[in-house]
């Protein structure tokens, strides 16, 4: 398989800060690759340094097999980059930026492309419109059209649905899932969990500038086999021996519910299997608890973030 971008022992500084503590990874052509982490984690900084906007105090990078420092030209024409910000030219329409930004890889004559972007992005009746006059929703679109204008082999998505409606995240994904169909590399960071275990066939997690986790994303769930059950309780004082057998993340709101018998209460239990439901609601009917709301989850992809950020992934 050939390799879309290579990431080798890559080490950043900012004064007494590390951002980046000797990363490496790899993202292999065709992938659809999740870049995840709390902020701070060096998700940005990474990117950055991918795309050429800042430079690794060491380690190496390429992309398409071109390091971003020796041969920076061929390595920036193969990467189209959806930044956080929201950065834009006031004085241009949608289709004078676009135009504008065909020109910086040097490619004439793409209206054809440009208006097929437009179209996919919900844009079209915005293309001579000025980009100051734009929502903020349309000038993200905008970023994307611009990322993509060069019809780039590797896309790097740096939150692109932060702040957006549910219109554009629908539209945005189809595009992309399009284009990672016909071979486009895309490799996304983004806090919506739910959007990274729908898309992303692999995902890395950074945190505090180290690699913490890298796997498939079925292979991440999994280590998370069976469910959860959620439980609130209006009457009652839940059992020790369910008090120890509560989720990690709840265990504290659960002492503290413990002050009175009389106020709600949370408690959550990991189980393997639906069989072992019955005989824990039994132990909470014997305990003379009165269960206000159950329910059943499955294991996601929030819960393996916050195990392995919290550093007790199994």
């Amino acid at each position: 398989m050939t390799i879309a971008i290579q990431i080798q022992d890559v080490k950043k500084r900012y004064g007494e800060l590390t951002a980046l503590g000797g990363v490496s990874f790899q993202v292999e052509q065709g992938e659809f690759f999740g870049l995840l982490g709390p902020n701070g984690a060096g998700k940005t900084t990474l990117i950055s340094i991918v795309a050429g906007l800042s430079r690794a105090d060491s380690g190496a990078v390429s992309v398409m097999g071109h390091d971003v420092v020796r041969d920076f030209r061929q390595a920036r024409t193969a990467l189209g980059v959806v930044p956080q910000e929201l950065v834009f030219d006031p004085f241009f329409t949608v289709r004078e930026t676009l135009r504008w930004q065909s020109g910086y890889f040097g490619i004439k004559k793409n209206d054809d492309w440009i208006d097929e972007v437009l179209s996919n992005l919900d844009l079209t009746n915005k293309a001579d419109a000025n980009m100051r006059s734009l929502s903020g929703g349309m000038k993200r679109r905008v970023l994307v059209a611009q990322a993509l204008v060069h019809r780039p082999p590797v896309i790097l998505l740096d939150e692109p649905t932060a702040g957006v409606d549910v219109e554009l995240r629908q539209t945005l994904w189809r595009f992309i899932q399009r284009l990672n169909t016909q071979g486009h590399t895309i490799v996304l960071t983004t806090h919506y969990l739910e959007e990274a275990q729908q898309l992303c066939h692999r995902i890395a997690m950074l945190k505090a500038g180290k690699l913490v986790t890298l796997d498939k994303t079925s292979n991440l769930l999994r280590s998370f086999a069976g469910a959860r059950v959620a439980i609130r309780l209006s009457h009652g004082t839940v059992p020790a021996s369910l008090l120890a057998r509560s989720v990690a993340a709840n265990e504290a709101a659960v002492a503290d519910d413990k002050v009175s018998a009389n106020i709600q209460r949370r408690i959550e239990i990991k189980v393997e299997d639906y069989s072992e439901v019955e005989p824990l609601l039994a132990q909470l009917r014997v305990a003379g608890c009165v269960i206000e709301e159950l329910e059943v989850k499955q294991a996601d992809l929030e819960d393996v973030f916050i195990r392995t950020m919290r550093g007790t992934a199994q």
